[in-house]
């Protein structure tokens, strides 16, 4: 579950943005391949958000596992709630859907 002190007013506003680019997406190349690319973009703009944060090259490569192990947890969670969400509402999530 995402925590509260990490959710702004705008949080789920800007994750529903990047899931209607990724619908949209879907209309002229199978989901699976999207879902791919928006792993890659999260992944690459998480690096680009770690250096920023890091300060220099070596305090990057000295908390490279930590910075690694920070997004693994994150996104472990974030993935065990949402697919929770849908095992409970399967049946009336995939009826009506065209995506998440």
């Amino acid at each position: 579950m995402v925590e509260s002190k990490e959710v702004d007013d705008h949080f789920y506003d800007r994750a529903d943005a990047h899931i209607d680019l990724s619908n949209s997406q879907c209309a002229d190349i199978n989901r699976g391949k999207v879902s791919a690319s928006m792993l890659y973009a999260a992944a690459r703009f998480n690096a680009w958000n770690s250096a920023c944060n890091a300060g220099t090259q070596s305090q990057m490569q000295d908390e490279r596992e930590q910075i690694i192990s920070y997004y693994v947890t994150q996104y472990s969670a974030m993935l065990a709630e949402n697919l929770d969400e849908y095992i409970r509402n399967y049946a009336s999530y995939m009826q009506q859907s065209k995506g998440p």
